[in-house]
């Protein structure tokens, strides 16, 4: 069955962009702008990322972000899209949203990934010891859970979560591959995709996801958020040359260069290569870019076909004003013939 815009929740990705022209004071304060603006706008959740040794991501330190973007805000909710596991110890991450959630009851979601959600040696120095990483994920999100429930901790009565133990704190598990959406759909736990830089994957996972799913008391049914890059703008010649600035970002990544998020461009043509120009627009193909009638469309066709349950909106967009204006335009679609 077809779902319409206006039955589907939609909510924000924030990556705390620290601009070319800035500094990451100026990437909080934006961010702090941003979530009051789609606060009002209707998004239901705003989540913010943990990214490490990236000079053009600023919400590092996931947990301490989040907090201030709550304190800010009143109604939305609030999260991690994700904290990486495997880069923390459990324990440290129960007491961290078990402090947000008991700030702010009933608007703190943590999101959990099990990338390191950065290169290799910064992955090494974040890390506790040589054996806690990816393959762990499963035994760490065990871990984690027995410290909110109580019931799931006698196995480690001497180790408890203050503040955290007994408090019912929404998991989702991230994925932009078949591993996550397979343990989401055991666990019974809802799901997030990251179609936004995996979008080959996202059919596939997501029905896997739905396979695999088992009801839980979180859960009746499974529940899959996709997160997509959305450029909207009031025409189509704006939105693609704003677009230009994920596709410098995801270039400079594709050759290990470190900088801040660059201005746009008119045009790309002597900036990247056709080995370039051919593997951006396979990484970012479920890019949703244009006027609002062209957003419409193109996010009909892909709720369409990843039967998404919500939305979840990435828009890296250098000007700030510009990125406003588009998750305007995206509450807009979502609100049509709501009433």
């Amino acid at each position: 069955m077809s779902k319409s815009l206006q039955s589907i929740p939609y909510s924000v990705l924030d990556l705390a962009p620290i601009r070319e022209d800035g500094t990451p004071q100026d990437a909080f304060h934006r961010t702090v702008d941003l979530a009051k603006h789609t606060e009002k706008l209707g998004y239901t959740r705003y989540w913010l990322a943990e990214h490490h040794n990236m000079p053009f991501i600023a919400s590092s330190a996931t947990s301490v972000l989040i907090g201030h973007v709550a304190s800010h805000t009143s109604t939305i909710r609030v999260g991690s899209g994700g904290i990486m596991l495997p880069n923390h110890a459990p324990l440290v991450i129960a007491e961290q949203f078990g402090t947000l959630e008991s700030l702010y009851p009933e608007r703190v979601d943590l999101g959990l990934g099990r990338a390191p959600g950065t290169d290799q040696l910064t992955a090494h120095a974040l890390r506790r010891g040589v054996k806690s990483g990816p393959n762990d994920f499963p035994d760490q999100l065990e871990e984690l859970r027995s410290y909110f429930d109580p019931t799931r901790g006698k196995d480690n009565p001497h180790v408890r979560a203050y503040p955290g133990e007994g408090l019912d704190i929404p998991i989702w598990l991230l994925g932009s591959s078949g591993y996550s959406a397979q343990l989401a759909g055991k666990e019974g736990l809802p799901f997030a995709f990251a179609s936004h830089f995996s979008p080959r994957d996202t059919v596939p996972a997501l029905d896997l996801y739905r396979r695999e799913f088992k009801p839980s008391k979180h859960l009746d049914q499974p529940h899959a958020m996709v997160g997509v890059n959305i450029i909207a703008a009031d025409t189509d010649e704006e939105a693609e040359r704003l677009s230009t600035t994920l596709q410098q970002q995801f270039l400079n990544l594709i050759r290990q260069n470190e900088f801040p998020l660059p201005p746009p461009v008119d045009s790309m043509e002597d900036i990247w290569t056709e080995r370039e120009r051919q593997a951006l627009q396979q990484q970012l193909s479920s890019s949703i870019i244009g006027s609002k009638d062209t957003v419409r469309k193109k996010l009909y066709d892909f709720i369409e076909k990843t039967g998404a349950d919500e939305i979840m909106v990435i828009s890296q967009i250098y000007d700030h004003e510009a990125r406003r204006r588009s998750y305007e335009i995206v509450a807009e679609l979502f609100q049509e013939h709501s009433s």
